[in-house]
């Protein structure tokens, strides 16, 4: 009999469900859930940078999704051996003591507080200064040394800090957090023991500095120093964690009789998006492969015996977070199509209140120009801005709009756009913001060269990949490096149907399940040798903006060596 494996992809603005062959990692069916509430802007303040998603969103789109393939497909239920759930990260989840998030019990049902705190959620920028500063001379080891030497708010112990500070409600109904993919793995298994439930690896070493070498998560002493509900949290934590080939239980009835599935499915440990994107890339050694969505996860994997030194300014570098046995490195961009949407955005706004507020067009006319413009705009911007030549007076932009994530975590610094001029359209903007976009991800490949980890090859997944030469060019150009675009719209599903595989133990281990079942390539950018030095010239200005926007940028920190 065939056997089957889903990856369930939750993204920040949908989910979706892959049902995938393990003999060679064919789609067999798929299928999106947008989120209802987060759609409608709920429980969000854009102002205050506070987002946080109702966890019905993520459970009503589980169930649609996946049913959905089940009916799609027709396949026996018994042939499906095993889930695994990928997801945003960080984005913790306060539970009670039976492991239900607390949005899901009475009197929290619409406290965002009591929700998931998004990853690009950055109310916690404060309390990740404090986390900083005391890292450094709390007057025992660095526990920020194995996450680049900088704690993001975007991050678990962060955000939790500033909820537990705001709300006293959430602060004592709390009993334990779990990130987004650990919740939703937890929720599916028939043997639910919070104590005992296998935490994700990936999310543990990348986000809430958990490491061998101070016997898991920071010990209680730092943490009491912050604030004692943290040295409290602790022990109601975890200390060991798992990586995700590893089986983290079976589905439950209850779950098994809602998708249509049967109680001998395998439920693997949860884990990131970009960590399973990378793996359904085919990731290998000094492979960056670049995750490029809202925003980007820039993902390696390196031998122990490689990474003789901890990598400042980076989001991390775990044993097993990506790959067991080798160490997975983390970077990223806090924003990349954002800056985009963004701008898209701003420039509807004349649309969304003169045109839909007009009285010359009936409710219909008025809909469907609308749609037509909103559809049109990203395309007829991208034409234009093609036609600029490099060397052309163009403004130079930054890419913090939602902060920096790396190289140097900074959420509280803000973009900014320079050498505007009355010649400047609406293309040079666009131009400016891709170029922006792109010159970011330049920093982050600097960082690991600089600190000596080697990149030979460049790999693109994800929405912006597939869907935007233009970009995938200008990212080949600035980089000065071929970029090849993963095959597969949907790595992140595939590569969490790829630890499925493993865990049910159709594969022995991850590295031989991607090679058969991992995403080919459909397509390469090499660099235009005419063109690479007049972005290298335009990267020069972006530096000097940068240091102009933030002094802190020349300070570096000392590598520590492991």
């Amino acid at each position: 009999m065939k056997k089957y494996v889903i990856g369930l992809d939750y993204g920040t603005d949908s989910v979706r469900a892959m049902l995938i062959d393990t003999a060679d990692g064919h789609e067999v069916a798929s299928n999106v859930s947008l989120y209802r509430r987060w759609k409608n802007k709920q429980y969000c303040d854009a102002a205050q940078n506070q987002f946080r998603q109702h966890p019905l969103d993520h459970i009503e789109g589980l169930e649609a999704t996946i049913t959905s393939v089940m009916q799609q497909s027709q396949v026996d239920p018994a042939s499906v051996v095993a889930i695994c759930i990928d997801t945003t990260g960080s984005s913790p989840v306060p539970v009670n003591k039976q492991g239900t998030p607390l949005a899901l019990t009475e009197g929290y049902e619409h406290n965002p507080n009591a929700m998931m705190v998004l990853w690009k959620d950055h109310t916690a920028i404060k309390e990740a200064a404090e986390i900083n500063a005391l890292a450094v001379n709390w007057g025992g080891e660095d526990v920020t040394k194995y996450v680049g030497g900088i704690y993001s708010s975007e991050w678990f112990w962060a955000k939790i800090l500033h909820i537990v500070r705001e709300d006293q409600g959430v602060k004592n109904a709390a009993y334990s957090w779990m990130e987004h993919c650990d919740v939703m793995t937890f929720m599916l298994l028939a043997d639910q023991n919070i104590e005992t439930f296998k935490r994700s690896r990936c999310a543990a070493g990348h986000k809430a500095m958990w490491h061998e070498d101070w016997n898991g998560l920071p010990p209680k002493e730092f943490l009491g120093k912050l604030d004692p509900y943290l040295a409290n949290l602790r022990d109601h934590l975890y200390e060991e964690t798992f990586t995700s080939d590893q089986i983290a239980g079976t589905l439950s009835q209850e779950w098994a009789t809602r998708l249509g599935l049967t109680t001998d499915t395998v439920i693997a440990v949860g884990t990131f998006d970009a960590h399973s994107g990378a793996v359904g890339a085919k990731i290998e050694e000094y492979t960056l492969v670049r995750v490029m969505g809202t925003s980007t996860c820039d993902i390696m994997v390196a031998a122990n015996e490689s990474v003789t030194k901890t990598v400042r300014g980076i989001c991390g570098q775990v044993d097993g977070s990506v790959i067991p046995g080798l160490i997975g490195l983390e970077a990223g961009q806090s924003a990349f199509g954002d800056v985009l949407a963004w701008f898209k955005e701003m420039l509807m706004w004349p649309t969304d209140q003169v045109l839909m507020q007009s009285d010359l067009l009936d409710e219909t006319q008025k809909q469907k120009l609308h749609d037509e413009i909103s559809h049109k705009l990203i395309v007829e911007l991208t034409t234009a801005a093609e036609k600029i030549p490099v060397h052309e007076s163009i403004p130079i932009a930054l890419d913090w709009i939602n902060g920096r994530r790396t190289p140097d975590a900074n959420q509280d610094v803000k973009s900014a756009i320079a050498n505007l001029s009355l010649g400047t359209k609406a293309p040079h903007l666009f131009k400016s913001l891709v170029n922006a976009i792109c010159f970011g991800s330049k920093k982050i490949v600097d960082r690991f060269e600089e600190e000596g980890v080697r990149i030979d090859a460049v790999i693109g997944i994800g929405g912006v990949a597939r869907k935007s030469p233009y970009i995938m060019q200008t990212l080949a150009n600035v980089l000065n490096k071929p970029v090849k675009i993963a095959a597969s719209d949907q790595t992140p599903a595939l590569g969490a149907a790829i630890y499925a595989a493993v865990a049910a133990g159709v594969y022995s281990n991850v590295i031989e399940a991607s090679q058969q079942m991992g995403s080919g390539f459909d397509g390469e950018y090499f660099p235009q040798l005419d063109k690479v030095a007049a972005y290298n010239r335009l990267l020069q200005s972006y530096d000097q903006l940068a240091a102009f926007a933030d002094p802190t940028i020349k300070k570096t920190a000392h590598a520590v060596e492991v």
